[in-house]
């Protein structure tokens, strides 16, 4: 049975392209343990654009890899679509990564001895795939790299960088694209054009985002946030806007 959630914005149910249930993460023992996610259920509608937020060790991250399959839950479970990804050995966990689901970090992880264009098909190849090239050029055209496809990243500013990234990330036309603070090493004015490309692949494209940031402005691009604390969810947010984030976020330090 495909796995809905319902938006409260709308009030429509929405598949859920990842979930996780009941998420424990406990790293160390006996003393040194750290519960980084101590029971979070949370469910990341489909072609919507959610933001995980949180004060420095809330769980944020440790959450986004979970769900990604990045990582192992200690108990509880993670789903992507439908499938399981604690019932998956390590190759079927592999494939189901690299067939469903994009990546973007901030560190950007492009292979700097390939052109813009290889790094972008890179994980198509590597699959044995051509992939669907009338996609692959909407997306470098809704990015605007189209003039920078034979340059190799040193050649590019940061910003074009993690365009690049992101292109990298959507080219296989995944189910869901997981995002760990993609605007990290960028200026204001480059950060800014990467989360609008990625608000136009979830409006134009109908691609699922789930980003990690630290940024209100970051997060305002979102449909909803997700509020962390101590390894719990303790709130979430709505079509939010910068000034309503950063006021919650202020809370935090109450």
């Amino acid at each position: 049975m495909t796995t809905v959630t319902t938006s409260r914005a709308t009030g429509v149910e929405q598949q859920a392209a990842a979930r996780t249930e009941d998420a424990v993460k406990i790293y160390g023992k006996d003393q040194v343990e750290v519960r980084a996610l101590d029971g979070v259920t949370v469910r990341f509608a489909a072609s919507r654009y959610t933001a995980i937020m949180g004060p420095s060790g809330s769980g944020k991250s440790t959450l986004l890899h979970c769900a990604a399959g990045l990582d192992t839950l200690t108990t509880g479970k993670a789903f992507i679509g439908d499938a399981d990804l604690s019932t998956l050995n390590d190759h079927q966990l592999t494939i189901l990564r690299r067939d469903h689901v994009g990546f973007v970090f901030q560190s950007f992880n492009l292979v700097p001895t390939i052109t813009a264009a290889e790094n972008i098909t890179l994980p198509l190849l590597l699959a044995g795939r051509k992939g669907d090239r009338e996609w692959i050029a909407k997306i470098i055209e809704t990015l605007g790299i189209g003039n920078r496809l034979t340059h190799r990243p040193q050649e590019l500013s940061g910003g074009q960088q993690q365009r690049v990234a992101v292109a990298r990330a959507l080219a296989s036309h995944p189910e869901i694209i997981f995002a760990d603070e993609p605007t990290g090493n960028l200026d204001s004015r480059a950060g800014a054009e990467v989360l609008t490309f990625m608000r136009r692949a979830v409006d134009e494209m109908g691609q699922t985002i789930v980003m990690v940031t630290h940024d209100p402005i970051a997060a305002s691009y979102a449909d909803r946030i997700v509020f962390l604390a101590d390894g719990r969810i303790v709130d979430e947010m709505h079509q939010p806007t910068a000034g309503a984030v950063l006021e919650r976020m202020k809370r935090f330090g109450e």
